[in-house]
């Protein structure tokens, strides 16, 4: 697999919490595609899409938690969809891109056991930063590109 150390970038985005069940993850993920679209964000490259994992270690809240995100170049205002607005830091992160069905990413698990073991490089604790490439419906599973990126400290 193929990994680089890359700056993430300070990025502005529109966010919405899921936290619970891995099943209901869609149901908020569609949550911010309805406020997206209400909004007239349509462009990919300009509004691009990410998850943020907060990782479950032992001791640790026992739900899991994603911030579904959509980069953004304008204030969020109010909004009955529970919408927020939230600042990503710039941050040193090792980066891998997984294709395929975005149920079964395999790169946060290798990144961790294989990748960082060997890397002399640390784990920051923050969230990972899942950049879904392409997105919609006319997506295929095998076709899904996610970029990876593991915050470093």
């Amino acid at each position: 697999m193929d990994v680089r150390i890359v700056t993430f970038p300070a990025t502005r985005v529109a966010c919405l919490t899921h936290v619970g069940s891995p099943q209901t993850e869609h149901d908020t993920a569609r949550k911010l595609v309805a406020w997206k679209l209400e909004q007239g964000l349509r462009d990919p490259v300009r509004h691009r899409s990410y998850g943020l994992h907060h990782c479950q270690f032992p001791g640790g809240p026992a739900e899991r938690r994603v911030d579904f995100c959509l980069s953004i170049d304008a204030p969020v205002a109010p909004n009955a969809f529970g919408v927020q607005e939230l600042q990503l830091p710039a941050q040193r992160c090792a980066v891998a891109r997984d294709i395929g069905s975005r149920l079964r990413n395999p790169v946060p698990a290798w990144l961790f056991q294989h990748w960082l073991p060997a890397s002399g490089e640390q784990y920051s604790g923050a969230p990972l930063i899942f950049h879904y490439v392409n997105v919609g419906p006319a997506v295929k599973d095998e076709e899904a590109i996610t970029d990876v990126y593991l915050p470093l400290a």
